[in-house]
């Protein structure tokens, strides 16, 4: 059951990883590219993708309280 903690952990980051990337270009170019290439939140894909980063973002909170020393 540890592996499958840590794959789902591992999607967690990368989808915490690409909304991160995503807000960065809108702070520094102003380009969305979840509006850009899936329509932004006006469409069911543009939602979903925002959706899916804010999970990645809520799923990598137990990153935060984890103790360095009890790694597996």
């Amino acid at each position: 059951m540890k592996g499958a903690f840590a794959v789902l952990e591992k999607l967690a980051l990368l989808l915490a990883i690409a909304g991160g990337i995503n807000w960065g270009l809108v702070g520094l170019l102003q380009v969305d590219l979840v509006d850009l290439y899936l329509g932004g939140a006006a469409t069911a894909a543009g939602r979903a993708a925002y959706i899916l980063a804010a999970m990645g973002g809520i799923g990598c909170l137990p990153l935060l309280f984890r103790n360095p020393r009890n790694r597996e």
